[in-house]
């Protein structure tokens, strides 16, 4: 969810519906919470959590707590050694790391980093390094690509750029990017899809 509670259930738990049904509750939430990422995994599946900080920790779905419907889910701070006020901002499903598949991930002020996925094979407990940061950004999300993929960068102010991802050369984990997109005064990148 937005505020950070995570859980896993069954595929078994929902049924199809015919035309105009009216579906079923797949968790409960807090006042002001939400559902912001959901995702079909295998359990010996990892699933890497990228925060705010520009880190990256790892998780087998085995080790997600199986939950009820009604269940609001686990605080992900409960699972990952989180610093105090950092947040998960995004998550990307891996079964494999693949030699010819990237990691492109964007700033809030508009930079863009591209990383092999095979550079986050092996990350320690406490999280390591997805990408550096100036003073002051914040990593907002972060996408699997693949050569002949198209990113769409938006901003606050409803402008968007659309590149292909390989006009962003492959870099190391610690680096801090490129340009991604050229902001206006007081706007700021709010999302990143990849199109193919």
């Amino acid at each position: 969810t937005h505020d950070g509670y995570i859980k896993r259930q069954a595929p078994s738990t929902y049924r199809a519906q015919g035309r105009g049904g009216r579906g079923i509750s797949a968790t409960n939430t807090r006042d002001g919470d939400f559902l912001e990422h959901l995702f079909v995994a295998l359990t010996h599946d990892y699933i890497l959590f990228f925060t705010d900080l520009g880190k990256v920790f790892w998780i087998k779905v085995y080790d997600l707590p199986m939950a009820s419907r009604t269940s609001g889910g686990r605080a992900m701070v409960n699972l990952l050694q989180l610093a105090e006020g950092e947040k998960v901002t995004g998550l990307v499903p891996v079964r494999e790391f693949r030699d010819d598949e990237s990691l492109l991930m964007v700033t809030r002020r508009g930079t863009v980093k591209k990383t092999a996925l095979t550079a986050f094979r092996r990350p320690l407990g406490r999280g390591i390094i997805a990408l550096g940061l100036d003073e002051g950004d914040q990593l907002i999300g972060v996408a699997r690509t693949k050569a002949g993929d198209h990113v769409v960068l938006s901003t606050k102010e409803g402008m968007a750029i659309r590149f292909d991802e390989s006009g962003v050369r492959s870099m190391g984990r610690p680096a801090y990017g490129v340009k991604g997109i050229s902001l206006s005064e007081g706007d700021e990148v709010v999302g990143m899809v990849v199109a193919n």
